[in-house]
């Protein structure tokens, strides 16, 4: 059964990066999402922006982060749970790479139907 489950969710998930991976149209609606949710005002989608006065980033490029989580199992909850809960400082892999210390909660800018549709954009981003 939990097989069975594993697979569908993989099978679904698949479905869905591939769609927005294939769809310019969804690249400037999850751009445009993103925008009007603050996101990027830490984050670029690109790999290797700088971030301000030539500093590291803020926070990671969701290139970056769709190649870091691509393909482990539930990486779409929590990268969703991280953008509306925020994250901890103490145990973050991006130490050294970004100049943020950690995500702070979103839920107040981003619902999670909306949250959970850019993070699945995100991680199709990292194919």
């Amino acid at each position: 059964m939990i097989i069975v489950r594993s697979v569908a969710a993989v099978a679904m998930f698949a479905t869905v990066a591939g769609a927005y991976a294939a769809d310019p149209l969804a690249d400037a609606e999850m751009t445009k999402l993103a925008s009007v949710s603050g996101c990027l005002t830490c984050h670029s989608i690109e790999s290797g922006k700088p971030g301000p006065n030539g500093m590291a980033p803020i926070g990671p490029a969701w290139q970056d982060v769709g190649k870091q989580y691509a393909g482990k199992p539930g990486a779409g909850e929590f990268l969703t749970r991280i953008v509306l809960e925020g994250s901890s400082p103490y145990s973050s892999h991006w130490k050294g790479k970004v100049s943020g210390l950690s995500m702070p909660p979103n839920a107040v800018a981003i619902t999670e139907g909306n949250a959970r549709r850019l993070v699945d954009w995100i991680l199709a981003l990292g194919k």
